[in-house]
């Protein structure tokens, strides 16, 4: 009854239907006008997305989402000398490999507003203080100037396809203190860093026609309904 809206990233989708998360908030948002689905994989690069694009995308899955994010970078950036360097994937292989995951969804869905999200800043003390595996380099395992190369990355592949991207990566370093006000560990999003990314997009889709103006109700509102023939509003 409803158009839907597909999150598609790694952990930090996985974790915006978290509380006051960015995902969380779009569904609070966009309430009996738009279903979100979330598809986010934590841990998970470009390479990996696109081996599984079919089975997280079914071919039978025939109904366009009016809208799509693709929010990956953050690992395919990690260092490839450190401690994740088996989610590192070569700056190249990524820029080619966003390319394939836009193609995938203009080609099995030509109206969907495909929306790319560049990686975050990184806060390389942060991650020292929170690493995911002991740490024996005494380095952290991503560094904010490669993060800011993935970012460039992103950018150009979302202008080569004339596409909205929201540019996290340089919007979050516009803030002081940004790297405790936007992130937690130094990666994943704090409540002001999800509400960022939120208000980006609210933004970004009304721009594009997608807004609660123009999306209408999926059933009558109860301002709609007659208090003297309440069941006469559902004749359809």
């Amino acid at each position: 009854m409803r158009p839907k809206m597909v999150l598609f990233g790694d952990s930090i989708t996985e974790e915006s239907f978290n509380n006051s998360g960015w995902g969380a908030s779009l569904t609070n948002h966009f309430a009996r006008v738009l279903d979100i689905q979330v598809r986010g994989y934590s841990g998970y690069n470009t390479r990996w997305a696109l081996k599984v694009l079919n089975k997280v995308f079914p071919p039978e899955e025939k109904e366009a989402p009016v809208a799509i994010t693709v929010f990956f970078g953050a690992n395919d950036a990690a260092l490839p000398d450190r401690t994740s360097a088996y989610q590192h994937v070569p700056l190249d292989e990524y820029k080619l490999n966003l390319h394939s995951i836009v193609s995938f969804f203009k080609e099995r869905w030509p109206s969907t507003l495909v929306i790319l999200i560049t990686p975050p800043p990184i806060d390389e003390a942060g991650r020292l203080e929170n690493p995911f595996v002991e740490d024996t380099f005494g380095l952290p395992e991503r560094t904010n100037e490669a993060a800011g190369a993935y970012a460039k990355a992103c950018v150009s592949v979302a202008e080569e396809y004339k596409i909205p991207v929201i540019n996290l990566w340089n919007r979050m370093q516009k803030f002081p203190n940004w790297e405790k006000l936007m992130l937690r560990d130094g990666l994943h999003l704090t409540h002001a860093g999800n509400k960022l990314v939120f208000d980006d997009l609210i933004k970004t889709l009304k721009k594009e026609g997608w807004s609660l103006d123009t999306l209408p109700l999926d059933l009558p509102a109860l301002s709609e309904i007659d208090p003297n023939d309440p069941l006469k509003s559902f004749e359809m």
